[in-house]
């Protein structure tokens, strides 16, 4: 959900640190002796946590935690950190790395917009491994109360207000014959950003295919120089009341659609797959990418979580700490570390 048009707004280039103004959480770092001790205790909750000024805990050499004190974790208002060697589990931690960078950027968010990014950890631990009509209901439950919250009125406040060039196409091309249907996002001057026009007629399309009896597949590619940067930017705020909002999400939602027909659909990336990008695309059976493809989850640096289903289809691919860190460093995935981590199936020329 990042802005289509202004290079200021996008997420930082592969492997470098978030770019986020604001200061670095005030946070704990605790060893793991010293988790483990106050982790076990009944006054875990009142010693730290995002109500009581501590929304970031890292903990060091995390994977030695017993996986019954990390647990605990799960309970508490708080983003958790473990710091480990690349490929020891901790479990119960939302984010495990080694890499300083990655701590600096998750804290930098974590400073800037606490509440979201707690609750984007809560809505992530909450959901794994849930149906999807549940997982979307939660994450558009959670994304409705941060609408109304102080840190995404900030961001409104101190955003440059955006106005996307006119298009006269369709949003969405679709192109059908008898042996295969392609669905094209169709926005190219605003690099494809997923406007509620867009939204609407991908699920127009997408139910349209979901008819008995067609077993076609379905390629969804993007024209232009991106396959999708996310939420159109001119488009936010525009709803003054949250609970409308969800009730639209939930009406109104490609995600439904990507998942009834994942084993249809293959998404082909290229370019940028910012926000609802990345999100939609996750859901597909098969992903393909372009070298030049990228992935990037913004939102909550803006004072959101991901609202386009990514909650649920993100975590499905690459698990839900990395999911975590995504979200939490707004960080550019480039499209080998996408395959690694198997957001993408395979690049493609």
């Amino acid at each position: 959900m990042t802005s289509p048009i202004s290079e200021t707004a996008l997420p930082p280039e592969p492997g470098a640190p978030n770019s986020n103004d604001g200061a670095v959480s005030d946070h704990a770092v605790w060893t793991w002796e010293e988790a483990a001790d106050r982790l076990a205790g009944p006054t875990a909750d009142l010693e730290i946590g995002a109500l009581r000024g501590g929304a970031l805990l890292v903990v060091a050499d995390a994977h030695r935690l017993p996986v019954g004190t990390a647990a605990t974790l799960d309970e508490l208002d708080v983003v958790a950190v473990g710091l480990a060697p690349d490929g020891d589990p901790a479990p119960g931690f939302d984010v495990v790395t080694d890499d300083e960078a990655v701590v600096e950027a998750v804290a930098r968010t974590t400073g800037k917009c606490p509440t979201a990014a707690v609750t984007c950890c809560q809505v992530l631990r909450r959901g794994e491994g849930a149906p999807t009509g549940l997982g979307l209901l939660l994450e558009s439950t959670a994304y409705g109360s941060l609408q109304a919250g102080d840190e995404f009125a900030r961001w409104l406040a101190g955003r440059t207000p955006s106005e996307q060039p006119a298009w006269e196409g369709s949003p969405v091309v679709v192109s059908s014959t008898d042996s295969r249907t392609e669905l094209t996002l169709n926005r190219p001057a605003a690099m494809n950003a997923y406007s509620a026009t867009m939204r609407d007629a991908l699920v127009e399309a997408l139910r349209g295919l979901a008819s008995d009896g067609d077993d076609r597949p379905i390629l969804v590619t993007g024209a232009g120089g991106a396959f999708c940067t996310g939420g159109d930017l001119a488009e936010f705020g525009t709803i003054d009341n949250p609970a409308t909002a969800h009730l639209i999400r939930s009406a109104a939602n490609a995600a439904p659609w990507f998942d009834r027909l994942a084993d249809r659909i293959t998404v082909r990336v290229h370019g940028a797959a910012v926000g609802a990008g990345a999100e939609l695309a996750a859901f597909a059976g098969r992903v393909e990418a372009t070298a030049d493809a990228w992935f990037s989850l913004p939102e909550v640096g803006m004072g959101l979580i991901p609202g386009a289903g990514g909650t649920v289809s993100i975590p499905r691919r690459v698990g839900r700490q990395r999911a975590a860190r995504m979200c939490l460093t707004g960080e550019r995935l480039d499209a080998p570390t996408a395959v690694a981590w198997g957001l993408v199936d395979e690049l493609v020329a």
